[in-house]
């Protein structure tokens, strides 16, 4: 029987399409894209059609697209980024996110922390929201900028980016969101949501991994972390990853164009797993299950088990999750996530699915069943 992927959240197999569009920059078109003959120019002009085609899905300008190795350097080049262009211009200055951030934002704002920005780390409920009015409290502190991500890759919490945004944009504080989970999974526009800055990845979304992209709203000003040629708006210099580009653009296409009948089919997938689950252990908790998700991300507690030996079992049954963000893949420390929503138990095991393109109804009834022979299987050796 075929083995059963279950951890999109984590990366995604590159689409046929995205692969076919790269192939011709792995070959004949090798040229340097900042070099000024029929090869360099060949390669500038198809990363600049790359970047319209990118903006125009996000609603941008091509102006405002700057590609980067993935969603990590587009997270720090926004925090500090807007941190460094902070102390230069005034000497200090506040960073705020939110608890749940992705380890790539919450690391960054240490590290502006490190080099003396106050720092504002704001609580969220237990279904993993935050508040307006907590978020309000740090706007009113005017930070150089707010970071506050669309959707949580742990347990799929929505945040109310439109609202956040627009209060950021009212009172001048700059408002950056990781995209990464929600682009392709839930409608994502800079011309609807007046975000400053927004980080998103193409290996998300069925792109070569590598490569992602930070849009920064014409007239908001970033320090580079990076020093050398004058590539990407001199934000992130350095020779482009030619062929990644334009298999990232390919692959936002034709996340853009299928998102909404993409979202209808995978969140339907997502509640009768969900379903499934919980009828094969009735125990089970829903992390996040109060709020608005993500449609392709599926977070449960399993009370009285192992999370190491449930997600080996599951591996050994041909079913791969995880416990959590692939980032925290090899580290014994609970989930900064469930620690911030109060859901870490010693005796609970929490595991992550998530599904995506070619995700079957097929898939998600094999998944469920195996879930519920390796979850009794954990338990009839503890009770011994």
């Amino acid at each position: 029987m075929e083995p059963i992927y279950l951890d999109h959240a984590a990366t995604t197999p590159m689409r046929d399409e995205v692969r076919e569009a790269m192939l011709p920059f792995l070959g004949e078109r090798w040229g340097n894209p900042s070099s000024t003959h029929r090869w360099g120019r060949k390669a500038r002009n198809a990363i600049e059609e790359a970047r319209d085609r990118v903006a125009t899905a996000l609603g941008a300008h091509r102006s405002e697209i700057v590609f980067t190795g993935g969603g990590t350097e587009a997270d720090n080049l926004a925090i500090l980024g807007r941190w460094r262009h902070a102390r230069a211009e005034n000497g200090s200055g506040s960073v705020a996110c939110s608890a749940i951030e992705h380890k790539a934002v919450l690391a960054s704002v240490k590290a502006a922390e490190t080099e003396g920005a106050d720092v504002l780390v704001l609580g969220v409920d237990s279904d993993g929201r935050l508040g307006i009015e907590t978020a309000d409290e740090a706007i009113a502190a005017r930070p150089c900028v707010l970071s506050v991500m669309w959707g949580n890759n742990e347990i799929g919490t929505i945040q109310p980016v439109d609202v956040l945004a627009r209060r950021c944009a009212d009172a001048d504080v700059i408002f950056h969101t990781d995209a990464v989970q929600a682009f392709g999974k839930v409608r994502v526009r800079v011309d609807e949501t007046p975000c400053g800055l927004l980080s998103i990845s193409s290996h998300k979304i069925n792109g070569p991994q590598g490569v992602g992209a930070l849009f920064v709203r014409d007239g908001v000003p970033l320090h580079p972390s990076l020093f050398g040629g004058g590539q990407e708006r001199q934000l992130r210099p350095g020779t482009e990853n030619v062929a990644g580009i334009i298999g990232f653009a390919r692959a936002v296409e034709l996340a853009a164009a299928e998102q909404a009948a993409e979202e209808q089919r995978v969140r339907s997938l997502r509640d009768a797993l969900q379903e499934q689950l919980a009828a094969a252990v009735d125990d089970t908790v829903i992390h996040g299950g109060g709020a608005q998700r993500l449609p392709h991300v599926l977070n449960i507690g399993v009370p009285h088990c192992d999370a190491a030996a449930l997600l080996i079992g599951l591996d050994l049954e041909g079913v791969a999750v995880s416990g959590g963000s692939a980032c925290q893949s090899g580290n014994a420390s609970p989930s900064h996530v469930l620690s911030a929503i109060g859901a870490n138990a010693d005796d609970a095991a929490a595991i992550r699915l998530s599904l995506g393109h070619g995700t079957s109804a097929e898939e998600i009834a094999r998944a469920a069943q195996a879930f519920g022979k390796v979850v009794g299987r954990i338990r009839a050796v503890a009770a011994h």
